[in-house]
């Protein structure tokens, strides 16, 4: 993911904006994912994306957001990337998709362990699924007509999001358990 993340994202920010607008997003992606993963964490979520059961308690609603700060930052990325007769790269579709599948499956399998019911859990996911959708959808559509500057800036927001759902969630449980 995180090659990725430098050489798709980053790199098409820094060309279609500059330093300045590429850098201002990774920064500000950055800031937005840690203080809404931090507000997750004490509002119940800190565990949202365990497999072991540790959701017991948490809020849905917090594994629900935390799912969504992810995928809609990946997804408008993708929607971005379609732009001007671009395509998706098959890295970036490999690095989102196993990113994202064993996230979604450790969550999943630690509601399951912590009592909630098969079709909230595929409710939620599903919800998760098409509002994903449809944010690569307005990042295509609504961004045809964008400025290189805008462009890249929302592409490094993604990016930074990324990266930082990676060092504050992913890598510490893959070190915890590896």
């Amino acid at each position: 993911m995180i090659p990725s993340v430098a050489f798709e994202l980053m790199d098409e920010a820094y060309k279609s904006g500059g330093f300045d607008a590429a850098a201002i997003g990774l920064l500000a992606g950055a800031v937005a994912f840690f203080v809404a993963d931090r507000l997750m964490n004490n509002g119940g979520g800190s565990n949202r994306k365990r497999s072991g059961g540790q959701q017991e308690g948490g809020s849905a609603t917090t594994i629900t957001i935390g799912a969504l700060m992810d995928g809609i930052s990946e997804s408008v990325a993708i929607g971005i990337s379609l732009l001007g007769g671009g395509s998706v790269s098959a890295a970036m579709v490999a690095a989102v998709f196993l990113s994202n599948v064993p996230e979604g499956l450790s969550a999943a399998s630690g509601m399951k362990k912590a009592g909630h019911s098969t079709l909230r859990i595929l409710a939620l996911w599903g919800a998760v699924t098409v509002t994903s959708a449809f944010a690569a959808l307005v990042g295509y559509v609504f961004l045809a007509g964008a400025s290189g500057n805008v462009v890249a800036a929302i592409q490094a927001f993604a990016a930074g999001a990324i990266l930082t759902m990676l060092a504050s969630t992913m890598m510490p449980e893959a070190y915890e358990e590896g």
